[in-house]
């Protein structure tokens, strides 16, 4: 019977309103909610086959889905490790109950945005108890080749806020002066000393010693120097002196236009040291932690070693690496990569963030604290290099908002009420309907 039908398709409608004021409900209360992404609620009308000269009313029925793919607008914090995306993509985390068990097998869960600071055990931790997922570096600060579309590559981002690092010293750079007056005849001979510090592969300090002897002629000048190389870490001697690790024989331009410059770098009967490279201005030679490269100047430079005048001057020494230093800070850039700084002034990069995309994001499953699950409606997903393809980048110092809009979702209210109301009524109506059909025999 066509009453029957009108009463049975507004009390759907009152089911299907109520789905809808709880949907509305739920975005205004996330209003606030940093990452929420709004649920909407869709009718879907129903149509019942009639008969000719009939029509029975089908009724309506509602599918709740959450939009994922609406961001909300990106807020700036004072927290160096609260993260958002700003574009497609997704950040990778796990849950920490996962992490506590320890046994390796870590869900991959999607997140948009979060707050994310060490725990006690140095964790990156959301307060909803959420870890940030990334690709440990390798000892060099460089990122190694992992599957990008499994989590096997990917592990709990943990910073150790006590750790130490330093580098260690593998160039050094001289720019000295030797006196020519020291290589002509009648000269003394006197040996000119200098002491370089340089830091080992454990942060210790070291100190390389360079001696130059100068080679007196009986006749006119010789611009002939010996250089020896001593370390520190080498073996000593009888008197205390560290064994050579280098010996080279320095010969110096005379000639108008290219005097005080190198002429030519040769090793002497000793043996030691590495060869000399004219095209760098570099030799190499073996210290106790490994080679080191010593840049002395190229064949008829002014910058390296010179021989003029009567001064023996160091100009300049540079050198890399540095003693130990403690954490300071960590930062995450725009390519996801972790950033340790030291009070040193060096930074290291610790993880990389990779930021995961599926084909459809709206077939995600939703979970608790704004994640999200790989499901087979979303398609399989695949890890991307922030900035690459078609993902967007991470925003550091940075919270993204809810993405409900309060005024729109009040006036959706209205009319959901308005609707609830109109549907009430043709249930009345229905009602008074059929107990006027009663009342045809009293």
């Amino acid at each position: 019977m066509s009453i029957s039908s009108s009463m049975n398709a507004s009390v759907s409608g009152l089911a299907a309103n109520a789905s809808r004021l709880a949907t509305i409900s739920d975005n205004i209360a996330n209003s606030s909610t940093y990452g929420y992404k709004r649920a909407v609620t869709d009718f879907e009308s129903m149509v019942i086959e009639s008969g000719r000269g009939t029509y029975s009313a089908g009724g309506v029925r509602t599918s709740v889905s959450r939009l994922v793919d609406e961001r909300g607008a990106l807020v700036s914090t004072s927290n160096p490790t609260d993260l958002a995306v700003r574009g497609r993509g997704m950040l990778p985390v796990t849950t920490a109950t996962a992490v506590a068990i320890g046994n390796g097998e870590n869900p991959l869960l999607l997140t948009t945005t979060g707050s994310f600071r060490p725990d006690a055990q140095g964790y990156l931790v959301s307060p909803g108890g959420l870890v940030l997922l990334g690709v440990p570096a390798l000892a060099d600060g460089t990122i190694p080749n992992y599957p990008r579309d499994s989590v096997d590559g990917l592990v709990p981002v943990q910073i150790n806020a006590n750790q130490f690092a330093g580098e260690a010293t593998t160039r050094i750079s001289l720019a000295v002066n030797l006196p020519a007056t020291s290589t002509r005849e009648g000269a003394t001979g006197g040996t000119e000393t200098l002491s370089v510090e340089y830091f080992d592969n454990l942060g210790a300090s070291s100190n390389l010693s360079f001696s130059f002897t100068p080679t007196v002629p009986a006749n006119g000048a010789s611009n002939e120097w010996t250089m020896q190389i001593r370390d520190s870490e080498s073996d000593v001697d009888a008197d205390g002196i560290p064994d050579l690790v280098a010996e080279y024989t320095l010969v110096f331009d005379a000639s108008r236009g290219g005097g005080g410059t190198l002429a030519s770098v040769a090793g002497t009967a000793a043996g030691l040291g590495g060869p000399y490279d004219p095209s760098s201005g570099s030799l190499t030679i073996a210290v106790n932690g490994g080679p080191m490269e010593i840049m002395i100047g190229e064949l008829g430079s002014s910058i390296g070693l010179t021989q003029l005048s009567d001064a023996f001057a160091p100009v300049s020494i540079s050198k890399n690496g540095t003693p130990v230093g403690s954490l300071t800070s960590i930062e995450v850039d725009r390519n996801g990569f972790v950033r340790a700084s030291f009070d040193i002034g060096i930074n290291r990069i610790l993880y990389q963030i990779p930021l995961v995309d599926v084909p459809n994001v709206n077939g995600l499953e939703t979970l608790d604290q704004q994640s999200f699950r790989v499901t087979p409606t979303s398609g399989s997903f695949f890890l991307w290099d922030a900035g690459d393809g078609p993902t967007g980048d991470i925003v550091s110092y940075a919270r993204e908002e809810s993405a409900t809009d309060v005024a729109g979702e009040l006036t959706a209210l209205i009319q959901t009420q308005r609707a609830y109301s109109s549907n009430a009524k043709v249930i009345q109506t229905v009602d008074e309907m059929l107990q006027e059909t009663t009342n045809i025999k009293r």
